[in-house]
């Protein structure tokens, strides 16, 4: 099942990008991508779900086709939580199962917290959060902030052809077969002068001025009162050590905690069809 892409309006002024796969029923499943990826990273898990129902994955303000933040703005984290809520607004149907994914796992998280009543169920996907950063917060990251604006959105180095871009996402995933990676570049990037550059605003890549919190974190997982599913990929390097997971875990009151084999961070990268499946089945269970 092909998708439709979609512009909205937010009351924020910007303009999101949301890929939707049309399915029938009342339940809508919202899938949110990580840091640096884009609605697109979905397609072979959503083509999955939307036999089952309504699916949107929205472009994250900076990333893919969604609006760059405009003059003298900045990617806060909790931007990202309130365009999520204007988008499952405007779009979702009556029921809504949430799915992150590593920074998008964590917008969700602190979502569920906030709008309890809204979501059906949860799924959250390597989505826990980075470790706790407080003690690095003070003028040094302030200055690393301050330096980090000057140069952020200056002249970027194209990549010389889309299979340069792919071989760039399969040096960082070893997992991505060269197809998928082929596909990803082509709705991730576009064309300048001299060849192709991420449609990622380059402004992202600077350290916010302020760290994840992890005790914010667990206050939100403490409100929440949907039926959690937590996926971790077996062979993941990107995660949290296993203690921590355990313990960040622990504050979801209803929650299963799920190993993928053969699977590293990108869990909907590399086996699609087994997360489907999970989703599906926590989405069933969960009515």
């Amino acid at each position: 099942m092909p998708s439709t892409s979609r512009r909205i309006a937010l009351a924020n002024g910007l303009t999101y990008h949301v890929r939707e796969w049309g399915g029938p029923g009342d339940r809508t499943f919202v899938l949110v991508h990580g840091f640096g990826d884009l609605a697109y990273t979905w397609r072979p898990v959503a083509e999955q779900l939307a036999r089952h129902g309504h699916v949107i994955a929205p472009d994250l303000r900076g990333h893919g086709d969604s609006d760059w933040i405009g003059a003298g703005g900045y990617y806060h984290f909790l931007d990202y939580v309130a365009d999520l809520d204007e988008v499952i607004t405007q779009l979702a149907r009556h029921e809504v199962v949430l799915v992150g994914h590593s920074m998008g796992g964590t917008v969700c998280g602190y979502y569920a917290g906030a709008r309890p009543a809204r979501l059906a169920a949860l799924v959250l996907i390597e989505g826990l959060g980075p470790p706790d950063m407080t003690t690095f917060e003070g003028p040094t990251r302030t200055a690393h902030w301050l330096d980090g604006w000057r140069t952020a959105r200056g002249k970027v180095r194209p990549m010389a052809t889309l299979a340069d871009a792919a071989a760039r996402m399969r040096r960082h995933d070893d997992r991505l077969d060269e197809e998928l990676a082929l596909e990803l570049a082509s709705h991730g990037t576009r064309q300048v002068e001299g060849g192709y550059v991420w449609k990622l605003d380059p402004l992202h890549t600077t350290a916010g001025p302020y760290a994840f919190r992890v005790e914010l974190a667990i206050k939100h997982w403490q409100r929440v009162t949907c039926p959690v599913l937590i996926v971790d990929g077996e062979e993941s390097k990107l995660n949290l050590p296993p203690e921590e997971r355990a313990r960040r875990r622990a504050h979801f009151a209803n929650h299963r905690h799920v190993v993928v084999a053969d699977a590293g961070h990108a869990v909907q990268r590399h086996q699609p069809t087994r997360l489907a499946e999970l989703v599906l089945e926590h989405a069933t269970v969960s009515r």
